[in-house]
């Protein structure tokens, strides 16, 4: 059972078509210029489009440098994405991670109702993320803030 304690949402209408912001979203060579945590510094291996099953890499840096691999978990072409990212490799992926990104897309007057979820209800040791959520939502409304600057008309 998912607790309120373990998902947090921010949304925001996006001035594009879902489609628009989709393709933004399913690229992760883009996700540097979209990520407003600002940890997120490039992509190690990806597809060239997320499709549901992909896996891709990132480099990271929070602090300290590290990296995570996500693999798309939910898709719905043009209407939702998620990914759920872990450490690399099978030590990493028992200890720490599980948790899930997710953007679902809804057109509305005037654009695009964008709903960005950070579900820590499948993460390992959630003890150690929840302290973050307050600073996480903030990235998630900037998050938000670049896709419109990227994307919107």
């Amino acid at each position: 059972m998912t607790s309120d304690r373990d998902v947090e949402t921010v949304e925001r209408v996006i001035t594009a078509p879902p489609e628009k912001i989709f393709a933004l979203l399913a690229d992760p060579r883009r996700h540097p210029e979209i990520d407003g945590s600002g940890s997120v510094r490039e992509v190690k291996e990806s597809p060239e489009r997320l499709a549901l099953g992909s896996k891709f890499g990132m480099a990271m840096k929070q602090g300290i440098s590290y990296s995570m691999v996500s693999e798309v978990v939910e898709f719905e072409d043009g209407r939702r994405i998620a990914w759920q990212s872990r450490p690399p490799g099978s030590i990493g992926s028992r200890l720490g991670g599980g948790r899930i990104w997710r953007y679902e897309l809804e057109p509305v007057d005037g654009g695009t109702r964008v709903r960005e979820t950070w579900d820590i209800s499948q993460e390992k040791i959630k003890a150690i993320v929840r302290p973050a959520r307050k600073k996480t939502r903030e990235a998630m409304e900037a998050t938000l803030g670049r896709i419109q600057e990227l994307v919107g008309s």
